[in-house]
């Protein structure tokens, strides 16, 4: 005779099993549609964005990279093909050359000299002292005005005639005017000077930033240790300000190898080629010269040579960052 293995009516353990598997797979599948939903609901927030990258960069591109490989002119659809030419004369051209060299050291001097000053700044704004509001606000003002401005200001500035500002001074105690912007070794550094000039304050606030989250007590133990200010500075602030070097230093180096505006503004590129920067060489070449491919050719390398120096610099920085964490 079987035994019942339950009460009529009264659920079983293998029943129970079941529900929570169904209630399991049911809960599984609600958090999948929500998830789902939150995805569509973040993709139509981006597409706005999207749309203006495509037609905005993504299109460009396209097309200068469709230019790069033809004799298109700027002004008549009638362009031929023409294959690498244009990428062999962007490798002959003397002035695309010198052009590239000074943009290389612009953007590695205007890398380093910022970093290497504002820290310092930001470190000594973030003390306590009578005026420091007013020191922030001077600091940071000469950041507002664009490159372009400053770059006219500065002309006039280290003019090279005997009128120019800074010869003018000169003069008041005998010495003779001084080549500024008519010497290609002291253009140079006139222009690279002027860079790191105008960018300091606006870099400083940011490692300010940074420095205000560093929290106090980190310094109030190292002190109760026997830390000097020096150790302190080393083994404190600098590895809590490795975010905020890198995020200035990737604005520094891309903004700099794009420059136009302050070169332009002070010299023209000149003398000769002596500030002469890619960025100038690419719409002295397409809109001057009417040489849009070659010219195209010019921004596609330029474009890659960028991208390799970001994403290299991208990923060191992402090694600095590990290692101080």
């Amino acid at each position: 005779m079987a035994v019942d293995s339950g009460v009529q009516g009264v659920p079983t353990v293998a029943d129970g099993s079941k529900a929570d598997e169904s209630g399991e797979r049911e809960y599984t599948r609600r958090k999948r549609l929500r998830g789902l939903r939150e995805d569509l609901t973040s993709f139509w927030f981006l597409l706005p964005i999207l749309a203006v990258f495509v037609i905005l960069f993504a299109v460009p591109l396209v097309q200068t990279a469709i230019y790069s490989v033809t004799d298109f002119n700027g002004y008549s659809m009638d362009m031929h093909y023409v294959g690498w030419s244009n990428y062999r004369s962007v490798f002959t051209d003397p002035s695309t050359m010198q052009g590239l060299v000074f943009t290389i050291v612009y953007a590695l001097a205007q890398t380093i000299l910022v970093t290497v000053f504002a820290i310092p700044l930001a470190v000594t704004l973030n003390r306590k002292f009578w005026g420091r509001n007013f020191a922030r606000s001077l600091f940071f003002f000469f950041s507002v005005p664009s490159l372009a401005i400053m770059g006219m200001v500065w002309k006039y500035i280290f003019s090279p005639m005997k009128s120019g500002v800074v010869n003018t001074v000169l003069g008041a105690f005998g010495l003779g005017p001084l080549p500024w912007l008519s010497n290609s070794i002291l253009a140079r550094c006139c222009v690279i000077f002027i860079a790191v000039w105008a960018q300091i304050g606006w870099h400083a606030t940011l490692y300010l930033a940074f420095l205000q989250s560093i929290p106090g007590d980190l310094y109030e133990q190292a002190t109760v240790d026997g830390a000097t200010r020096r150790q302190q500075f080393i083994h404190i602030t600098l590895p809590q300000l490795i975010p905020g070097i890198v995020t200035s230093s990737f604005l520094l180096m891309s903004g700099g190898l794009k420059v136009y505006d302050l070169p332009y503004t002070m010299t023209k590129g000149g003398p000769g080629y002596s500030t002469y920067t890619v960025t100038q060489s690419i719409i002295q070449q397409g809109i001057g010269q009417s040489q849009y491919g070659l010219g195209s050719a010019l921004a596609v390398l330029f474009t890659l040579a960028t991208a390799l120096v970001v994403f290299t610099q991208m990923g060191v920085a992402g090694l600095i960052s590990r290692r101080f964490q």
